[in-house]
């Protein structure tokens, strides 16, 4: 016999929907993104009749026609062939092109009322938040594909060698054609742009953060490309003795100076092959990655300080750095 409060029960197990609430709340957060953000969503194409080129995705970041892609899929091209989302193709032209993060910028004539997407601040992302990816992989036009924030902070090997940071690794599937589409979060802004996945493995897929993406729009707008400074070596990474790190409060591994440029920042400051570099401003550095990474665009025309390891002793000289060409 069945009381009352089993009687309630079965009458819930009953009705329709009634565990399906969470599956449609999680269905109406990725329709209404689609909706929203989908019609930002560009194809690009920078082949040609008489070049090799690259088709992948990107993203209308304002209504006055910018529109953000990836460096492989502008492939090093000055105009583009973009597709809007309502099957109207115009041409754009590249502003910008940095490989070293796998980004670049178009400007194209767009129809009125064009929509444009947000970038948001991927610093507020956290495992687990819902992303959805918009693109269109092998010619498949608008396709969605939905997952969770899987990792932060990745870092990435660009085309040109450079460590990309602060990359998110989603689930979200990717495919050839997904590259410089959005990444979005569950407030239907754009966190990442999608560059990267890992053929043959199911669930590694990865976005160069937003807040990377705002930091080189901002540069190509200023200044036409990415300023970094330049300290004119080459150099490779080697692991230091702890006793060493210990007494010169450096890391685990530090940078070896192979070559030096002829009259370059380095040569001029004193620096010669074979030098250790330790620290730079105090900073402990941990390999020629992360050399690199210290070298933004704030110290270019800066004296900085490297305390090298020299012949067993410890010196510190200041360099001036310079913009890399």
């Amino acid at each position: 016999m069945l009381d009352d409060t089993n009687l309630a029960q079965a009458d819930d197990a009953a009705t329709p929907g009634a565990e399906e609430t969470p599956l449609d709340a999680y269905s109406r957060v990725v329709a209404d993104i689609a909706d929203r953000v989908g019609p930002a969503v560009v194809r690009v194409e920078s082949g040609g009749p008489d070049r090799r080129g690259g088709i992948g995705s990107g993203v209308i970041i304002a209504h006055d026609g910018l529109v953000l892609t990836n460096s492989h899929v502008v492939a090093g091209a000055s105009r583009v062939r973009l597709a809007l989302s309502e099957g109207r193709e115009t041409e754009a032209q590249v502003l910008g092109d940095d490989p070293d993060t796998d980004l670049a910028l178009l400007r194209a004539e767009l129809p009125r009322g064009v929509p444009a997407a947000a970038l948001g601040d991927s610093k507020k992302l956290k495992r687990g938040h819902l992303v959805v990816a918009i693109g269109n992989p092998l010619g498949f036009e608008s396709t969605v594909t939905a997952g969770v924030v899987s990792a932060l902070g990745r870092s990435l090997r660009s085309q040109k060698g450079r460590l990309i940071e602060d990359v998110i690794q989603t689930d979200a599937a990717l495919n050839p054609g997904n590259s410089g589409g959005p990444l979005v979060s569950a407030s239907g802004e754009v966190v990442g742009i999608n560059t990267a996945m890992i053929g043959g493995a199911q669930g590694l897929c990865f976005a160069v953060s937003s807040n990377t993406a705002l930091f080189v729009v901002t540069e190509f707008i200023g200044h036409g490309r990415v300023r970094r400074a330049h300290l004119g070596i080459a150099a490779q990474t080697l692991p230091l003795p702890r006793r060493i790190a210990v007494a010169t409060g450096a890391g685990p591994l530090a940078v070896r100076i192979g070559e030096i440029e002829p009259k370059g920042p380095a040569e001029l400051a004193g620096l010669k092959a074979g030098d250790i570099i330790l620290t730079l401003d105090g900073v402990p550095v941990t390999g020629a990655d992360d050399l690199i990474r210290l070298l933004g665009a704030d110290r270019i025309g800066r004296a900085v300080e490297l305390a090298v390891l020299r012949h067993g002793r410890v010196e510190k000289l200041a360099v001036t750095l310079r913009e890399r060409r």
